[in-house]
């Protein structure tokens, strides 16, 4: 991942299109929002906002999740 700008600063223009390209590549590596958060030192909501934006198609959720199983 690209160490260009620290946490917590704007990104614009090309910073920010060059960090979504990477992001896009490592989600389409199969790499989760959350593993891509870490390495680019990015919030979860920031990096699954610029996939968003960058149209990337999102997976469906992993792992349990929360209440019982519907019968049908």
């Amino acid at each position: 991942m690209t160490d260009t700008a620290k946490r917590g600063t704007r990104l614009s223009g090309a910073e920010r299109e060059q960090l979504a390209g990477e992001l896009s590549k490592g989600y389409a590596e199969g790499k989760s929002i959350r593993a891509l958060a870490e390495e680019s030192g990015r919030s979860y909501g920031f990096v699954h906002r610029i996939l968003s934006e960058s149209e990337v198609s999102l997976r469906s959720r992993g792992g349990a999740t929360r209440g019982r199983a519907r019968q049908s």
